[in-house]
Formats: C-alpha cells, sequence, structure tokens
C-alpha cells in the first residue's frame, strides 16, 4: 500500500430523515440519508409487495404443471 494517498478512514455518523443516528466507520465524518432500516417499509413490514395485476397469479398458473417448478 503506497503511503499518503489513501483516504482517512475513521469514525462517522449517518443521520437518517427519520431521526435515526448510526455509527459506523468511513471516508466521510457526516452522511445524511432519506430512509434507513428502522423507517424504510420494507423493514418495518409496514408495506408488502402488491400483485395489483395479477402476474403472480398468472405465472404460477401458466407453470402449474412444468416439471422443473416447486409447489
Amino acid at each position: 500500500m503506497k503511503e499518503g494517498i489513501h483516504p482517512e478512514y475513521g469514525e462517522a455518523t449517518i443521520t437518517c430523515a427519520c431521526g435515526n443516528v448510526i455509527r459506523t466507520k468511513s471516508t466521510k465524518k457526516e452522511m445524511q440519508v432519506n430512509t434507513c432500516s428502522a423507517c424504510h417499509p420494507y423493514f418495518t413490514g409496514q408495506k408488502t409487495v402488491v400483485d395489483t395485476e395479477g402476474r403472480v397469479d398468472s405465472f404460477k398458473k401458466r407453470y402449474a404443471n412444468f416439471p422443473g417448478l416447486k409447489k
């Protein structure tokens, strides 16, 4: 590794728009994000995948008897 060409790696603070603060290490000292694991619907369980056009059901019906698919 060459001396003097790498950025400083140290303590960092990530602040989410929801107010959650995460302490980690990075080359940047402070970062601000819009969503984090504390407020993102995928991680909180508030939102699930919605299949509005019936694509999943259509796929399952079309390939129901296909020998390679597990049920």
